[in-house]
């Protein structure tokens, strides 16, 4: 973890955050960032627990903590925010960020049933769960708190092959878009952020790729930026939603994604 910024310039002071599907990834370097912009406490949440509890350990006991929670079960995750609420007196922020992918290629005329229910269990159905749960917390609390989904590019076009996942990202901009509409007049706000292709172990597993030739092959694409779009771009993205300097944006999709959504993910990903 970097070196704790001076409170005057720590864009989330004395902030409570959650973050799910935070043992790796975009998930776990958004936690870092978080208690690196002053987070008083964030509770990272996901269902590998020894990576979970690595990237715990890595920010300080102090101020983090690791709770295991599968977002397909709603119960685990009402138990996570009221845990949350009970321990630390309120919830401020909540990146509800837990996704994954189907393990084969997903065409219509392929397409996995089987797969497509887990995809949209954890992606679809459990953004539901922690958007509502934390809602009500911060209802209940009287808490003007902010919301953050993780979306993707796709959720604003179609996609080649991962139709299951693509739904699904759509289904969670139709969620953020309602929920932002229902829950403004609580002083809730609820947005999402739709990343490109991040060189994450998600990204890695899923197309069969080594880390160094996928940085290699984003390097290529992202010709006009200082270097391939990494975890540390969507973080400051989440900082920027879930902190104060973002207070009259709600029911929105921001998307960072460099220029990439135009781009074929079969071309840049080809052997």
């Amino acid at each position: 973890m970097t070196e704790a910024m001076p409170v005057t310039l720590a864009k989330l002071h004395g902030k409570v955050a959650i973050v799910t599907g935070a043992a790796r990834g975009i998930g776990a370097f958004t936690a870092r960032h978080f208690a690196d912009h002053g987070a008083r406490v964030v509770v990272i949440a996901d269902v590998q627990d020894s990576k979970g509890k690595e990237v715990a350990a890595s920010i300080g006991s102090h101020r983090c903590t690791y709770v295991h929670c599968d977002v397909t079960d709603e119960d685990q995750v009402k138990s996570l925010v009221d845990s949350t609420v009970e321990q630390y007196g309120q919830l401020d922020v909540m990146f509800s960020n837990a996704g994954i992918m189907s393990a084969s290629v997903q065409t219509v005329l392929e397409l996995d049933l089987s797969w497509y229910d887990k995809v949209m269990a954890v992606n679809a159905r459990g953004n539901a769960a922690c958007v509502k749960h934390a809602a009500r917390a911060m209802v209940g609390k009287g808490v003007r708190g902010s919301i953050v989904c993780t979306a993707s590019f796709v959720a604003e076009c179609g996609s080649e092959s991962a139709t299951d996942y693509t739904m699904s990202k759509h289904a969670v901009l139709g969620l953020v878009r309602s929920a932002s509409v229902q829950l403004a007049a609580r002083g809730v706000r609820v947005n999402c952020v739709s990343p490109g292709l991040v060189g994450t172990p998600l990204v890695t597993e899923t197309f069969k790729i080594g880390e160094e030739e996928l940085k290699e092959k984003l390097a290529a694409v992202y010709t006009g930026s200082e270097g391939p779009m990494m975890e540390k771009h969507v973080a400051d993205a989440v900082v920027f939603l879930a902190s104060q300097e973002s207070a009259f944006v709600t029911g929105q999709n921001l998307v960072v994604e460099g220029g990439f959504g135009s781009k074929s993910l079969s071309t840049i990903l080809k052997p």
